[in-house]
């Protein structure tokens, strides 16, 4: 509960907004509500039922399976190249928190939270690093987080809420999102008929997030994989194709591709 307790000045009640104590085993609020803390570390502040596209638990195994394997290691190294001085580090639809996870071990010191909807991904994320806390809350409900709190949001293949990221960041701090680009994995979209990418996702970001953010600059990250049977398998399992796509995937070589875009808080 150690990373949960260096984390805690950044939470707030999700009911009331206020600050939360530790208590024994559970958060209360001085309106006394109260989040139990689950023994393996996590904190449930959702307040409701996991939403029907939640990882399961399964995908959250397929995930950390994969990208233990280090196929995506580049796109850690991105995100901690542009987070370099950041201390508090907040990721959004963190998954098992393996991205994460490989930032903080980059950056001596530092403290992560790892955010996201799905029970069995911040169940494990809460294991990953000595580190990095992990709560459940939904981003596009509001994160149950005090106002300039952290000094970087990192949002990796994640949904995204511009305003909320603005809120939580401090004035000097930075938003880092990653985007697939067109052809991302697109050998293994079209043998598998697995959902597009879409196109113009960048472009779109950086409209969406005009009134609260501002894009100061994009790495383009891309190499081919060489994955095995299980590996290839694993890809598709582990993310939203998981819904729709649940056949044995023959070994694949396929294309990473895509953008790690800085942005800073916009200020008045």
């Amino acid at each position: 509960m150690t990373a949960l307790g260096d984390v805690l000045t950044w939470l707030r009640c999700p009911l009331c907004h206020q600050p939360f104590d530790l208590v024994d085993s559970s958060l209360v609020c001085p309106s006394k509500h109260t989040y139990d803390v689950a023994r393996q570390g996590y904190v449930n502040l959702l307040g409701r039922g996991a939403p029907a596209n939640a990882d399961t638990a399964e995908m959250v195994a397929a995930r950390d399976r994969f990208l233990s394997a280090g196929h995506y290691q580049s796109i850690t190294d991105a995100v901690a190249a542009a987070v370099p001085h950041a201390h508090r580090l907040v990721d959004v639809g963190a998954g098992p928190g393996h991205h994460l996870a490989g930032v903080l071990t980059q950056l001596s010191g530092a403290r992560g939270l790892a955010v996201d909807v799905s029970v069995p991904a911040c169940r494990r994320a809460a294991r990953t690093h000595p580190r990095m806390a992990s709560v459940v809350a939904d981003t596009w409900a509001g994160l149950p987080m005090a106002d300039g709190c952290v000094d970087a949001v990192l949002c990796i293949f994640a949904p995204r809420n511009p305003a909320e990221f603005a809120r939580i960041l401090s004035d000097d701090g930075v938003v880092v999102v990653v985007l697939p680009q067109p052809d991302h994995l697109a050998e293994l979209r079209r043998s598998h008929a697995l959902m597009d990418v879409g196109t113009a996702k960048l472009e779109k970001l950086v409209r969406a997030s005009g009134d609260q953010l501002q894009l100061v600059s994009t790495t383009m990250v891309s190499r081919d994989l060489e994955l095995t049977q299980q590996e290839s398998t694993d890809l598709v399992a582990m993310g939203p194709n998981a819904f729709h796509a649940t056949t044995t995937v023959p070994a694949s070589r396929v294309r990473l591709s895509v953008a790690c875009l800085t942005l800073k808080k916009k200020l008045n």
